[in-house]
C-alpha cells in the first residue's frame, strides 16, 4: 500500500472518494437517516476540493483504499473504505498524517463510538463537546487532542 498527497483532485478521482465516503459513512454513522447521507452527499466533493491536504492510501489498482483530508494541524476527514475496515489503513494514514503534517487536533461524532476509541487509542484525549456539528445539525462532536 502506498501513501501519497494528491495535487490534480480530477474529476474520477472525486467520485472514488465519493464512493468511499459514502460506504464507511454508511458503516459507522449509523445516526444518520437516509435523507442526511444523501444531504451531506452533496457536500461531499466541495470539502474535498477545498482541504488544504487530500492524501490517499491505495494498492497498485489506483482507486483509492482510504482518504484523509489535513488543515492547520486538524484531521478534517478519514476515511476507510468499507471492504478495507479493519486492516490497519486508518492506523497508517494517521500515523502518516502525524508524522507529516503535525495533525494534533480530530472533532468526532459523539454517536459513532468505534471513531471515538479509534482516536484515543491513537493518544487522542477529548477536550471539549458541543451540541451540534460544524453546520449547525444536532450531530454532538466531540473534539479531541493527541497527548503526549
Amino acid at each position: 500500500m502506498k501513501v501519497i498527497e494528491v495535487e490534480n483532485r480530477t474529476n474520477g478521482l472525486l467520485d472514488h472518494l465519493v464512493a468511499v465516503w459514502e460506504g464507511a459513512v454508511r458503516a459507522t454513522h449509523l445516526f444518520l437517516s437516509e435523507a442526511e447521507i444523501s444531504r451531506i452527499k452533496t457536500y461531499v466533493p466541495q470539502a474535498l476540493r477545498a482541504v488544504p491536504h487530500l492524501v490517499i492510501a491505495q494498492e497498485e489498482d489506483p482507486a483509492p483504499l482510504a482518504f484523509m483530508g489535513i488543515a492547520d494541524g486538524r484531521l478534517e476527514m478519514l476515511f476507510v473504505s468499507q471492504m478495507e475496515r479493519g486492516r490497519g489503513i486508518g492506523r497508517r494514514l494517521l500515523q502518516y498524517g502525524i508524522a507529516h503534517y503535525g495533525i494534533q487536533e480530530v472533532a468526532v461524532n459523539e454517536q459513532n463510538p468505534l471513531a471515538r476509541g479509534f482516536y484515543e487509542h491513537m493518544g487522542f484525549q477529548v477536550y471539549r463537546r458541543t451540541e451540534e456539528d460544524e453546520q449547525g445539525d444536532p450531530y454532538p462532536l466531540l473534539y479531541m487532542r493527541l497527548e503526549g
